[in-house]
């Protein structure tokens, strides 16, 4: 495949490593305002742009009739038109919040866990999340994923960054407490974590290397290539049927 690197940066550098040894060529990249004639001769787009320029740039490849993986997080607010922009122009999409397989298997037991523990409301769930001091939302995308897919099977009414006390989904009567901290040179950990009187079950990921989150990319690329529609990381992963 002919790769758009949409975002240089660290991530978009070690994609173009993983990419190149997996025999893809990278057609174009960019960190600045997209040059469409050469964009839209590449065979497909992963972004992963700052979330000021994300929207822009999917829906553009989308006009261009180039797929995209994206994995550009702090621009969800605009996430149903893009969905809407890539079935208007007969296009693919996969966005993750992660594309780390481990942080995707993470997902799954995840939900598992939270489900579990649905009938015993004296366990009091929270997250924790870890990353550099370069990232640029709080808290991440990875986050805000493991929070509403616990949500979906838990009696909390939305998050809360505590941080700074700010409160997503208006005035909450029992948030779920997120706590993201930043540190120099760290590829990103969650946690979540249950507690109640008498003992804690907890789950954790720790990521290494964003090698992990490169390869995801890479293989969501691969294997987004010549469908149409929108997808996600359980689809790539064929992860549906083990739920």
């Amino acid at each position: 495949m002919k790769i758009a690197l949409l975002g240089y940066g660290r991530m978009g550098k070690t994609i173009e490593k993983i990419a190149t040894e997996r025999g893809h060529e990278i057609g174009y990249k960019t960190n600045t305002k997209l040059d469409e004639e050469i964009l839209k001769q590449q065979d497909i787009a992963i972004d992963f742009s700052i979330p000021e320029a994300a929207f822009d740039n999917i829906t553009t490849c989308f006009k261009l009739g180039v797929p995209v993986v994206s994995g550009t997080t702090g621009w969800l607010d605009h996430l149903e038109e893009a969905h809407k922009s890539c079935l208007k122009h007969k296009s693919a999409f996969i966005y993750a919040s992660n594309f780390s397989l481990g942080v995707n298997l993470f997902f799954e037991l995840n939900r598992k866990l939270a489900q579990l523990l649905q009938p015993y409301p004296n366990y009091k769930a929270s997250l924790t999340e870890v990353h550099h001091t370069k990232k640029l939302d709080q808290p991440s995308g990875t986050a805000i994923s493991l929070a509403e897919d616990l949500m979906a099977q838990q009696a909390y009414t939305g998050w809360q960054l505590t941080n700074d006390n700010q409160i997503k989904s208006g005035s909450l009567a029992k948030p779920l407490a997120i706590t993201a901290i930043r540190e120099e040179n760290v590829p990103g950990t969650h946690w979540v974590n249950y507690k109640s009187e008498i003992d804690e079950i907890s789950i954790k990921h720790k990521a290494n290397s964003r090698d992990g989150f490169a390869l995801g990319a890479v293989v969501a690329a691969e294997w987004l290539e010549g469908k149409q529609g929108i997808f996600n990381m359980q689809d790539v992963l064929n992860l549906h049927e083990k739920k």
